[in-house]
């Protein structure tokens, strides 16, 4: 069954509620929905800025919003001049997530830039707020089914996807909540679900909680896919079934370079360059600490391999890419249908 199949379907249940027969194809930005088909060149997976402390430590953001607008502005007009037009930005609630910041930017560089709703159970659940534990299913989906028809926190900004993040396999039944609270989301508004996954293993579990729902595999991104350890097969084969593959932190550095060539080259050879989403996972970090009894706030680079955030894949690896015998139209692929294909959501007009 197609994805559209299960989006005009599929039973929220508990929810009480059936997804009405799209209408439109759009991707929802930081400024508004924009047709699929002006996304462009796309960035699927990067991050703008982040705020490790842990969930509800802190009032975030810690910066002041206009520095960080000036401090950030030159690398996205870079990225504008080597032809990007869209970002989507995947840092959710409770860990940095700045959709204001986001708007600024968007609308100084002239990309799109897409924000998210959903928690991030990763890193050993420090980023979950502690009504996730006291919440059911259903009550968290509601929480994000509201950010997509209201807006976040008051700003009417909504979000484009679902992004949530999950350990290695076996997963928790913590996890699993996560997991079928984007399911109740996705089914409600349409938006694609990226999970930050530990492992191949987890991602077959995620998978088979998603289907249970109801929710197609081509719904499914599984986010830091370059991470499994099987030389590709596992990749392939969820690939096959309809999930998206989405190979993120591309660095400069050589032999991680060459790395991202083999994995490209191993799914273009399997006939799957169709399903391949490719990405930094650049960003800064939030830095905060006391000097001389005073609070000071700074953004620093993830410095995951590039010492200039997001435009690697531009000078380093599609060059690589072009001589190993792939074409512009398998670049064309990578970077602007699957990106489209993977986050078109189909919404009503509201």
């Amino acid at each position: 069954m197609q994805r559209r199949t299960f989006l005009t379907t599929a039973s929220l249940g508990s929810l009480g509620f059936v997804f009405p027969a799209p209408i439109f194809n759009e991707v929802m930005t930081v400024t508004g929905p924009i047709s699929a088909n002006r996304m462009g060149i796309t960035l699927p997976h990067e991050h703008i800025t982040t705020d490790f402390t842990g969930a509800e430590k802190v009032i975030q953001p810690q910066y002041d919003t206009q520095s960080a607008v000036q401090g950030i502005y030159p690398y996205l007009k870079r990225l504008h001049d080597l032809g990007c037009r869209t970002l989507f930005e995947c840092t959710p609630n409770y860990i940095g997530r700045d959709v204001l910041l986001l708007q600024k930017l968007s609308e100084v560089s002239g990309i799109n830039i897409i924000t998210n709703t959903g928690y991030y159970a990763a890193a050993n659940f420090k980023y979950l707020p502690k009504h996730f534990y006291e919440e059911s299913v259903v009550q968290l989906a509601q929480r994000w089914i509201k950010e997509w028809e209201e807006g976040i926190d008051g700003t009417g900004i909504r979000p484009g996807f679902i992004k949530i993040g999950v350990n290695k396999a076996p997963l928790s039944a913590d996890e699993k909540k996560l997991v079928d609270a984007a399911a109740l989301t996705h089914l409600k508004t349409g938006l694609t679900i990226a999970i930050h996954t530990g492992d191949g293993k987890a991602a077959d579990q995620e998978l088979s909680w998603l289907m249970e729902r109801g929710v197609a595999p081509e719904a499914m991104i599984w986010v830091h896919a370059q991470n499994d350890k099987d030389e590709g097969a596992h990749l392939s084969a969820l690939a096959r079934k309809g999930v998206w593959i989405s190979l993120d932190g591309i660095n400069a550095k050589p032999r991680q370079l060459k790395r991202y060539l083999y994995q490209l080259q191993s799914m273009r050879m399997d006939g799957l360059l169709n399903k391949v989403l490719i990405s930094h996972d650049d960003g800064w970090a939030v830095k905060a600490e006391e000097v001389a009894g005073e609070k000071r706030v700074q953004l620093d680079l993830f410095k995951n391999g590039n010492t200039v955030p997001y435009h690697t894949i531009f000078d380093k690896l599609i060059p690589n890419l072009f001589s190993w015998g792939f074409t512009r139209k398998d670049i064309k692929q990578i970077m602007v249908k699957n990106p489209r294909k993977a986050y078109t959501i189909r919404v009503r007009k509201l």
